[in-house]
């Protein structure tokens, strides 16, 4: 398996074709991060769209544990959030492409297809550059520590570059309209 790129998974037997360009997988991890969608919606997307061909009711369990092998790009362990975000495939989408197309030396965009895996390859040898520095100043700002004065300077300049948005849930948003009106705002 060295070197290969998987195109299929194997649920329970069955040989599976999957949507394996980079653009599908993200838009699952888009999913995973919308606090609207239900475990139960986010998984049902991740079948959807990743599988090719519909999954029997049956094998769905295994067909989720495949793809999330899949979306971890081949590695078994699973390791739990315990941190806030770092970066978000939405907000950060401009920075993001900027890096990897520097990584890759071209406009990864207009490549009709690439591998899932070969994008977080490239992703992943991301080095300095907005995007590092913004992720860098997220995660010092999420641990309480100290900036730099470059990093002050740069976070108070692009502190809208730089603050994740909190996305509030229709519920959410409701309540702040509520409260609002009894404020008079």
């Amino acid at each position: 398996m060295i070197g290969n790129l998987p195109r299929t998974l194997t649920v329970n037997g069955k040989e599976y074709s999957i949507r394996s360009d980079y653009r599908d997988c993200i838009t699952i991890l888009t999913a995973f991060m919308d606090r609207e969608l239900t475990d139960e919606a986010k998984v049902m997307i991740t079948l959807k769209i990743l599988y090719k061909e519909p999954v029997p009711r049956k094998d769905m369990l295994e067909a989720y544990n495949q793809a999330v092998w899949f979306l971890n790009c081949g590695d078994t362990i699973h390791k739990p959030q315990t941190s806030l975000p770092k970066f978000s495939w939405t907000q950060d989408e401009q920075l993001i492409f900027s890096a990897v197309n520097k990584v890759a030396g071209k406009e990864v965009r207009d490549v009709e297809y690439m591998h899932f895996w070969t994008f977080i390859g490239l992703f992943n040898e991301i080095g300095e550059g907005s995007f590092s520095t913004v992720v860098s100043i997220r995660n010092k700002k999420q641990k309480h520590q100290k900036l730099e004065k470059w990093e002050r300077d740069f976070y108070r300049n692009n502190k809208d570059m730089v603050d994740l948005k909190v996305e509030l849930t229709s519920d959410e948003k409701e309540e702040q309209d509520e409260v609002n009106k009894l404020l008079g705002i």
